[in-house]
């Protein structure tokens, strides 16, 4: 079994895990120009971006060849996933991708946009994270037929959150005096949308990943509309490791 994921802050790395088999990140994917893959089963990790398709994974797949009989899909989200199901099949049917499996997970959810990061990771424990996890690694290793059903209320979500924040999101980044130049940032982008120099220079291509500010070892990095100066990396993963897949 082949799992390529898109992981920010190491929820979706995590699921892969997890997942077993072996584990490629798109991002790398995408840099080294690896776009076909092919085994029993291939599965697709990626976090919903305003209850959709996150647009570096919809990049990859545009180009994918996935040759396999079971192709299936884990969306982490934290609020709501929108219409994410929808937008996956949107995408499979254009590229002639049939997917067989299709679900999602509730995790801690880290847009600083709009969430409070002290308080999601105090609340994680209420989203059954391991026990909704097992179900799903059940349903994948049985080989089981299953597509998320979505409701067109929620499929709004899609248009209204990018409406919301995609204007001028990177132009409210802004940097501290604490920033210390040491390059993990510019690590963690998974499009080289940063160059260090003395601090951060950020280019246009960001993703809305967050990866820059959530995992800045100073938390120098700041957002003018971020509901807290917490900051959150998935528990069970290291900073090495989101560093492997993005840089």
């Amino acid at each position: 079994m082949k799992v390529l994921y898109f992981t920010g802050t190491g929820n979706s790395l995590y699921v892969a895990k997890k997942l077993g088999g072996e584990c490629y990140s798109i991002p790398k994917l995408i840099k080294e120009g690896r776009f076909e893959f092919e085994d029993e089963k291939i599965g697709i990790v990626f976090p919903c971006y305003y209850g959709g398709v996150p647009k570096i994974v919809e990049e990859f797949l545009n180009k994918a060849i996935l040759k396999s009989e079971y192709i299936f899909s884990v969306t982490t989200y934290g609020f709501i996933s929108g219409s994410t199901t929808k937008h996956l099949l949107e995408i499979g049917e254009r590229k002639g991708i049939d997917f067989s499996y299709i679900n999602e997970i509730v995790m801690v959810d880290n847009f600083l946009l709009g969430f409070d990061m002290k308080k999601q990771v105090q609340s994680q424990s209420k989203k059954n994270i391991e026990e909704n996890l097992e179900s799903i690694i059940k349903d994948i290793e049985d080989g089981r037929k299953y597509i998320m059903k979505q409701s067109v209320i929620l499929g709004l979500s899609r248009f209204i959150g990018k409406k919301i924040y995609n204007h001028h999101f990177q132009k409210n980044f802004y940097v501290e005096n604490n920033c210390n130049g040491c390059k993990v940032c510019e690590k963690v982008c998974p499009v080289d949308n940063i160059k260090v120099d003395k601090k951060p220079v950020f280019k246009d291509n960001c993703q809305h990943c967050l990866a820059c500010i959530q995992n800045c070892p100073q938390s120098s990095i700041r957002h003018k509309k971020e509901k807290s100066k917490a900051r959150f990396i998935n528990e069970n993963i290291e900073l090495k490791e989101i560093i492997n897949a993005n840089n």
